[in-house]
């Protein structure tokens, strides 16, 4: 792929071969003229006069255009460098009142139907691809990068506790809880929590005559051991199995306390505050912390390395994906079709309109901007080659022109 200075250079060699060309044929007028006197031949001689005369003005007036005639400062030449700022106020002018024009700019959209061809651009996969890959090359890291990462894990640290501070974790604990006072579960697991109970009751057996021991008179000589630890382990087992019965006053205690702590945490801003107190407090721990701090250095990681993985990317790939459907559903959908332009015809030409003088006095500044000799310098080189055909065409019509004002000289004297 050619680059811009591949571009200007040979932009540039063709200039200098056109500018070859024409002072060539400037030349060989000049040789048919010395030919032409030295041999006297007069045809010759007016052929080659008028060559001389067309080339070498047509010469100074191409020249003129772009600079001073051989150094000369002569008057209205160097035209483009010295009347550079009247052709960029001529110029801004021309743009806002011949493009910017309501009737002819409402025709060319209503032609060019800009929704449907950004559309069918944007559908196609290597479109797609193509804005993908600068969203996730170019825009992600670099967002990535002017993000400040203590001013983030601060954001998120400040909206974390906000929310958990907004929010009532006694509802959610009552919500959790509600099933216990609703069917069987209640039942079932107030069942299952007492059976646990005595069989362990039973498996510590042992364990419980050894506390009674160790807690007894010292001059009982063990003789109240047994009797006090059965009688303590019968107790909790008779307790347990009562415990069992639903209609028991046990079981009625346990769903009255069971109630009442539902209905305090879901109503007592007493109980509220100490549940949230207790989360809070845990959410304050240097672990909890750490751990939330961490969030966003994993979320760029994984950005990151996402991104790193090229075509590969899930990020990159569902941009692209996105886009394609985005293409797609304009395209499907004559309603927002009307309505894209629309507001390119309407909104947006309206605001063209409205500032087209604005847009032209941004052109004809940014071409007072410019400096006089490089943009003759460029204006040559783009137009430089045609120019010279100029040069060689006034040489071969002077000739031309002076052969018929030969003519009819001879003419002229052979009738009178």
């Amino acid at each position: 792929m050619k680059t811009t200075l591949d571009h200007d250079i040979t932009k540039v060699k063709a200039l200098r071969k056109m500018k070859r060309n024409a002072l060539a044929l400037l030349g060989i007028a000049v040789l048919l003229f010395i030919i032409a006197i030295y041999f006297k031949i007069p045809m010759l001689q007016a052929f080659s006069e008028a060559a001389m005369v067309g080339g070498i003005a047509d010469w100074f007036a191409v020249v003129a255009l772009f600079r001073h005639p051989m150094g000369i400062p002569i008057w209205h030449t160097a035209i483009i460098p010295t009347k550079k700022n009247e052709i960029g106020e001529n110029l801004g002018n021309f743009v806002s009142e011949e493009f910017l024009n309501r009737e002819k700019m409402e025709i060319k959209l209503e032609e060019f139907n800009f929704a449907v061809k950004a559309s069918d651009w944007l559908s196609q996969e290597e479109n797609a691809n193509k804005i993908a890959n600068v969203v996730a090359v170019n825009l992600i890291p670099g967002i990535l990068k002017t993000i400040k990462d203590e001013e983030v894990r601060r954001f998120i640290q400040v909206q974390f506790k906000e929310k958990l501070e907004g929010i009532n974790f006694g509802n959610w604990v009552a919500l959790a809880l509600e099933p216990l006072q609703k069917g069987n579960v209640k039942d079932e697991l107030l069942t299952n929590l007492l059976q646990v109970m005595s069989a362990e009751l039973t498996n510590n057996k042992d364990l419980i005559r050894k506390k009674v021991k160790a807690s007894t008179p010292f001059l009982s000589f063990g003789l109240a051991d047994k009797s006090i630890s059965e009688g303590i382990f019968n107790g909790l087992q008779d307790f347990l199995e009562e415990a069992k019965n639903p209609q028991s006053a046990v079981r009625i205690k346990i769903d009255e306390y069971v109630y009442n702590f539902l209905d305090k945490v879901k109503n007592s801003e007493e109980m509220r505050l100490k549940i949230n107190e207790i989360i809070l407090g845990f959410v304050g721990k240097k672990e909890v912390q750490d751990y939330i701090n961490g969030i966003w250095d994993e979320i760029k990681l994984s950005i990151t390395n996402d991104l790193n993985k090229g075509d590969d990317s899930s990020i990159k790939n569902s941009i692209s994906g996105l886009i394609q459907t985005f293409g797609n559903g304009i395209k499907e959908d004559q309603i927002m079709i009307d309505k894209i332009n629309n507001f390119i015809k309407n909104d947006l030409l309206s605001v063209l309109l409205n500032n087209k003088k604005v847009i032209g006095d941004l052109i004809s500044s940014t071409v007072k901007s410019w400096d006089g000799k490089e943009v003759s310098e460029k204006l040559e080189l783009e137009i430089g080659k045609d120019l010279q055909y100029i040069r060689i065409n006034g040489t071969l019509v002077g000739g031309c022109i002076g052969l018929v004002i030969y003519g009819v000289e001879q003419l002229y004297h052979f009738i009178f």
